[in-house]
C-alpha cells in the first residue's frame, strides 16, 4: 500500500489530504494516471504533469522522474505548481545551492512567522525582502549570486547570508536601516528567499502553500528609481537591456 499526501490544489481537487492506494503502480507515471482516474467529480482538475513529487522525501527529480519505481509501504508527496496569474514560486540553481523565492501574503508579515519557518526547516537559509525592493527574477537572481559567492570566500557583509542578502537588496551596510526598510512590514506582501537543497525546498513548499501569493504582482520599477535615486538620465547612460537591473547589481556588489 502506498500512501500519497496532497497539498494546496491537489487536496482541493481530492477532497482529501491523503489517499491509501492498494492498486498496483509500480512508477509515478502510473500512480499519476491512477490518481487521474479516482479523481471525484465537480472538484477542480488535476494537472498530472505540472507536479513536484517526493518520494519519502526525496524529489523525484533526484530520482528517476515519472518512471520512479514505486514500492509497499512508499510515502509520496504531490504539490502542484500553478503558472500564470496564481500562486507560484521561481527556483533556479546557484553553485551547489538550490534557490527559490516565494511571495508570502502580508497577513504574515511578522517576525514570529519567519522564526517559525527558521525553526522548523532549519537546514534552510531564509531571508524575508519587501516585496517592493525586488523588481523580478533577474535582479534577485543576481544579488542572490552576490551573497553566494561572497559566502564561498568568505567575504560577506556579515557573519549570515540572512543579513548579507538583506544589506544587498537595501544597498546600506547598516542592519538596522535594512531591517526597517527593506525587511518585513505589515503593509506589504514580502518575497521569502530560500537557500539549500531541493529536497529541503519541496518541504518547505509543502508548509507555506497556503500562505502564497503571485510573485512580482506588481512593477517596482519606479519605486525602486526614486527609493535609490536613480535618474532616467543615468539609465539611459547604460549600454544594457536591463539597466535597472544591472545599476541595482552594481550598488549590491561593491558594498564592503
Amino acid at each position: 500500500m502506498i500512501t500519497v499526501n496532497f497539498t494546496g490544489g491537489a487536496r482541493k481537487s481530492f477532497q482529501t489530504n491523503s489517499l491509501k492506494i492498494t492498486q498496483d503502480t509500480s512508477t509515478i507515471s502510473e500512480l499519476i494516471t491512477h490518481l487521474i482516474s479516482r479523481k471525484p467529480n465537480n472538484t477542480p482538475n488535476f494537472d498530472g504533469k505540472n507536479l513536484l513529487i517526493a518520494v519519502n522525501g526525496i524529489d523525484s527529480s533526484a530520482l528517476d522522474g515519472i518512471h520512479t519505481k514505486l514500492k509497499s509501504d512508499d510515502v509520496v508527496n504531490i504539490i502542484p505548481i500553478i503558472h500564470g496569474g496564481s500562486k507560484t514560486n521561481v527556483s533556479f540553481r546557484i553553485k551547489n545551492y538550490q534557490v527559490g523565492l516565494f511571495a508570502i501574503k502580508k497577513f504574515n508579515a511578522n517576525k514570529e512567522y519567519l522564526l517559525l519557518l527558521r525553526k522548523k526547516h532549519s537546514k534552510l537559509y531564509l531571508q524575508a525582502i519587501s516585496s517592493k525592493f525586488i523588481l523580478d527574477k533577474e535582479h534577485s537572481k543576481k544579488i542572490i549570486m552576490i551573497s553566494i559567492n561572497k559566502k564561498l570566500k568568505n567575504q560577506m557583509l556579515s557573519d549570515k547570508i540572512e543579513i548579507d542578502l538583506l544589506l544587498r537588496f537595501s544597498n546600506t551596510t547598516q542592519i538596522n536601516d535594512a531591517i526597517k526598510n527593506v525587511g518585513i512590514s505589515k503593509t506589504e506582501n514580502f518575497i521569502l528567499i530560500v537557500i539549500g537543497t531541493k529536497s529541503n525546498l519541496i518541504k518547505l513548499h509543502k508548509t507555506i502553500y497556503d500562505d502564497l501569493d503571485i510573485l512580482f504582482r506588481n512593477n517596482n520599477s519606479r519605486f525602486l528609481k526614486k527609493y535609490f535615486k536613480i535618474s532616467n538620465q543615468t539609465l539611459n547612460s547604460i549600454d544594457s537591456k536591463t539597466p535597472l537591473v544591472d545599476l541595482l547589481v552594481e550598488k549590491a556588489s561593491i558594498l564592503i
